[in-house]
């Protein structure tokens, strides 16, 4: 017999021996379920509210909104609602986006992309239970930057917005 046929067979006999003991013990072999991702278990729905902008760019709320939807529900393992019906809701405001910080150049003057920019996006959050009316997760003055290509200030948006929708379902696990 080889070393790993051998191998395989100690760990055959190991799994089964635990198998085994737990049912005699009385062990109930199931797959994990996770309620609402992290957040208490009475929480199954949430509605994101849009956030107050208050900066000069009228994209970035739709924007923000968007990813903290999508993410928040897939993340979470949490259904879409209205505010009405939502177990819990997300508001929150957009207190700054600066553009256009420089970052780095190109020397090579046959490149059409010449710079690399960078953005800043801060943002307050909270996530509030409907029913009892306490706040689960609460973050003010978060921020997130994004780089980018010269003229593709998008991509940079989109950066710093899913790292902060991150922070915030990170926020929200690790309350519960």
């Amino acid at each position: 017999m080889s070393p790993t046929t051998s191998r395989r067979s100690a760990i055959g006999r190991a799994l089964l021996a635990g198998a085994v003991a737990c049912g005699l013990a009385g062990c109930r072999l199931s797959p994990y379920r996770f309620a609402g991702g992290g957040l208490p278990s009475n929480i199954r729905t949430i509605a994101v509210l849009p956030f107050d902008n208050q900066t000069s760019t009228p994209d970035l709320q739709r924007d923000l909104f968007d990813a903290m939807r999508r993410i928040l529900q897939s993340r979470l393992n949490l259904r879409d609602a209205s505010e009405a019906r939502a177990d819990a809701i997300v508001r929150g405001s957009i207190l700054k986006y600066d553009i256009d910080v420089p970052v780095g150049f190109s020397a090579d003057t046959r490149q059409n992309t010449s710079s690399r920019r960078q953005l800043q996006l801060v943002i307050d959050v909270a996530i509030i239970d409907q029913a009892s009316g306490r706040t689960l997760l609460e973050r003010k003055g978060l921020a997130a930057k994004g780089e980018y290509a010269e003229r593709n200030e998008g991509e940079g948006r989109r950066q710093a917005i899913n790292k902060l929708v991150n922070d915030v379902v990170e926020g929200a696990q690790s309350q519960w």
